[in-house]
């Protein structure tokens, strides 16, 4: 078992053995070594060196200089300590790489195909990890990345003070607590706006770089990269106009202010949002749902939902 972790760590069989013959019988010197391995000592020198490096091996003496063999324990808690470091560096390293692809133009490299929902997830969160000055999203299900992660990526963004404009779908606001995130984002400085008729998933760095679903119909299982040209344009000015077009959604209202619960109401109602999904984001039943739609539409003199939205909005109600 020894023998399988110390090579999937990075040490070869021959370096394995001088380990275990000084693990059985510390003090020996390189030319013991070679004698019972029945290597060169150059070879066992080596070996040796190299688990020094490691920290696999340390010196009892020095004239002559002889050697003892790391607990195997402690041995393979340094092992995996070294690799995550190397891990964490190649990590970071990439990012800083993906910032810098993100934001100078390729022009052999104008679109890029992404494939397999995980891909998808890593690059929009370098998308905006590497994010300088400006993000603008299209905000719609299904999600390539889990909405916790998602959501402490652009957090930590927000605080920042990157400057991100999101356009949510009624669809956004179908599973519990996506409203309640969405005013979280809008509390930390994200302008935030609702569409009743977002077409597709978007997101621009900088207005450099864009992340686009493949297929529509699987939008988080393949994606496109799309680096400046005239179709990244294209997709820019469509946000701007859905921009125009759609209604604000502001930071939640204080628990104690009595417009709080009317204020997420009316946002999910100016969403299009069905009395399922606003009785899943509120908590309460639909029949519930019904009554305060029916008490909201006979106070502010609105024949329907989207009229209350518009109403609401001019009154200072909404959001």
């Amino acid at each position: 078992m020894m023998g399988v972790v110390l090579e999937t760590l990075g040490i070869n069989e021959f370096s394995e053995s001088v380990y275990r013959a000084l693990l059985s019988a510390p003090g020996r010197t390189t030319a013991e070594l070679s004698r019972e391995l029945e290597r060169s000592d150059r070879t066992v020198r080596r070996a040796v060196a190299e688990l020094e490096k490691f920290g696999l091996v340390s010196r009892l003496t020095r004239r002559p200089v002889r050697f003892a063999a790391t607990r195997p324990d402690t041995a393979i808690d340094l092992l995996i300590a070294r690799r995550q470091t190397e891990l964490s560096t190649l990590r970071q390293n990439a990012r800083a790489l993906t910032a810098e692809l993100t934001s100078e133009h390729q022009p052999d490299e104008l679109l890029q195909i992404l494939t397999g929902q995980r891909a998808v997830a890593d690059w929009y969160a370098n998308l905006v990890h590497g994010c300088e000055r400006e993000l603008l999203v299209l905000d719609r299900p299904p999600y390539a990345a889990g909405a916790d992660e998602a959501e402490s990526g652009l957090t930590s963004r927000l605080h920042d003070r990157l400057e991100v404009r999101s356009i949510y779908a009624p669809e956004a606001f179908e599973h519990p607590g996506a409203l309640a995130a969405a005013r979280r984002a809008a509390g930390n400085g994200e302008q935030s706006r609702v569409h009743p008729a977002v077409p597709l998933k978007l997101a621009i760095a900088d207005r450099k770089v864009a992340l686009l679903p493949l297929v529509l119909e699987d939008m988080v299982a393949s994606a496109l990269v799309i680096r400046p040209c005239a179709l990244l344009d294209a997709l820019t000015a469509l946000f701007e106009l859905l921009w125009q077009q759609a209604g604000p959604l502001g930071p939640a209202q204080p628990q104690d202010d009595p417009r709080a619960g009317d204020s997420d109401l009316l946002t999910l109602l100016a969403t299009g949002a069905k009395d399922g999904t606003i009785a899943r984001q509120l908590g309460i039943s639909s029949r519930t749902v019904s009554r305060r739609v029916t008490e909201l539409l006979r106070a502010l003199g609105a024949r329907t939902r989207f009229q209350a939205g518009v109403l609401a909005e001019r009154r200072g109600l909404h959001g």
